[in-house]
């Protein structure tokens, strides 16, 4: 694992040097990943861009891209084609499904606001507690959280900064922001029990 990174400056990294960085990433190494997210951020952000159609949409989905690159780096197959198109097509698959999530939403949005309410008050009751018990879980789960963690997150996720935007009310690099975002992002997943 001393083995140095490919260089950028001889030009992007080649097949089987993105295959060997993603075999290293595959077994806890940060570095390797972070070889491979250097190489294929901008085409995995220019996917979701295209399909999206929204920036900030885009950079949520990059994001999710590499978190799940990173957790499923071991089940990386090399028969079945580069590493280059096996994260390129989770971008692309990603990004469908955020529009088809956004098109289902938009639609059911539309479906409640032609329908008349036949909520009865006893009807709600079960729903606000569950709703309220979801939000107990949540909130402890973000408890469990180092404070960079939970700052970043809560500063993306709850009160819509971008990832940069962030790192710039911390005070802290962009890469750190990402990091702990990534990190925090695990640890929720963990500690809410939601699968994969």
């Amino acid at each position: 694992m001393d083995e140095a990174l490919p260089s950028r400056a001889s030009g992007r990294t080649g097949a089987d040097g993105l295959g060997e960085l993603l075999a290293r990433a595959s077994l806890g190494d940060m570095e390797a990943f972070e070889g491979v997210y250097r190489e294929l951020a901008g085409p995995v952000f220019g996917t979701a861009a295209r399909v999206l159609l929204d920036h900030a949409q885009a950079e949520e989905v990059a994001q999710e891209v590499f978190v799940e690159v990173w957790r499923q780096a071991a089940r990386y197959d090399a028969a079945a084609g580069g590493v280059r198109s096996w994260v390129l097509t989770i971008a692309h698959r990603r990004a469908v499904d955020r529009v088809r999530s956004e098109q289902a939403s938009a639609d059911r949005t539309s479906r409640v606001g032609r329908a008349e309410p036949q909520q009865t008050p006893a009807d709600e009751v079960p729903e606000a507690v569950e709703h309220r018990l979801e939000r107990e879980r949540v909130r402890r789960c973000l408890g469990r959280l180092t404070g960079l963690q939970r700052e970043a997150v809560r500063l993306t996720y709850y009160a819509g900064y971008t990832q940069r935007q962030a790192a710039a009310a911390l005070k802290v690099p962009l890469t750190t922001v990402k990091g702990r975002l990534r990190d925090g992002l695990i640890r929720l997943r963990d500690c809410l029990g939601v699968e994969a």
